[in-house]
């Protein structure tokens, strides 16, 4: 399989960086752009694009700002969904991308509803990964309570047991050598030979600067902006606790076109290569643009 580094500049002078893989099949449709989580990056794809690729696709994991191979901000405060769908606007103009289907995991996803309101005529379909309009309180304070922290490791074993630390509720079934796999997804190791996170912490600024009194933002808007763009599909993992039911319900009330596919034993967030998300993406794929 062909993979490449695709590199563009950000709206503000940011090298930013993705994988770019090559269709292995005959073309079928639109580009796929997967845009990772919170404090993750292009490397949670690797499984899913190889076999979205060998469906005709090309596939363009990308690495947010901050993450991965893209540049740190100097300015911790443009971390926020608002930067990252400009940053995207700029990726489509960069490779002369004109509509693509986007799947977006977790921040991806938001990022995708934002990307609906400045530039809809990109959107051929939406692939939303454990995320909503709404997110609940419970899992928003999990992921508050470690982005930024601890960032350095002694050993690849180190690496893994964080990774469990953090993810272990989410994947019950995981064994030691997904652990193994999963730290090497997460962490970077420097040519000093240093074990770092795959992030900058500084990502973590506009939790600690946001008003802990304020109410949630109503991202309804954005959400029926996206419906509106082409279809939608929600995985959500079965034990999620950033997507709860009831919020699956307000999405369906907003957006009844939306399909639905959940994950067994899984929280937030699938990989999206299990057996139920696979299944439902690729049907979803063979309808889209």
């Amino acid at each position: 399989m062909s993979v490449a580094d695709l590199t563009w500049s950000s709206p503000d002078g940011l090298a930013l960086h993705a994988r770019d893989y090559a269709p292995t099949a005959p073309v079928s449709g639109a580009p796929v752009i997967c845009i990772h989580g919170l404090t993750r990056n292009a490397r949670d794809f690797e499984d899913l694009a190889r076999r979205v690729a060998a469906l005709g696709r090309r596939v363009i994991a990308v690495d947010v700002r901050g993450r991965g191979r893209s540049a740190r901000d100097p300015q911790p405060l443009n971390y926020h969904p608002g930067t990252y769908a400009m940053d995207v606007v700029a990726l489509l103009e960069a490779t002369g991308i004109e509509r693509a289907t986007f799947i977006g995991t977790s921040m991806g996803g938001i990022i995708a509803m934002v990307l609906a309101s400045i530039r809809p005529e990109a959107i051929a379909g939406v692939v939303l990964n454990d995320v909503g309009p709404e997110l609940s309180p419970v899992g928003l304070a999990r992921i508050g309570g470690y982005v930024g922290g601890d960032s350095a490791f002694a050993t690849w074993d180190e690496a893994a047991a964080y990774a469990k630390t953090i993810n272990g509720a989410a994947f019950p079934d995981h064994d030691d050598a997904d652990w193994a796999a999963f730290a090497r997804r997460l962490v970077d190791e420097t040519p000093e030979g240093a074990l770092v996170l795959a992030y900058d912490p500084e990502i973590a600024a506009p939790f600690k600067a946001a008003d802990p009194e304020a109410p949630p933002a109503d991202m309804t808007p954005l959400f029926r902006a996206l419906a509106a763009c082409g279809p939608v599909l929600l995985v959500r993992g079965e034990i999620s606790d950033l997507i709860d039911p009831p919020i699956v319900e307000r999405m369906r009330a907003a957006a009844p076109a939306m399909t639905y596919a959940e994950v067994p034993g899984v929280g937030h967030a699938p990989m999206l290569t299990e057996p139920e998300a696979w299944d439902a993406i690729a049907a979803f794929l063979a309808e889209a643009d």
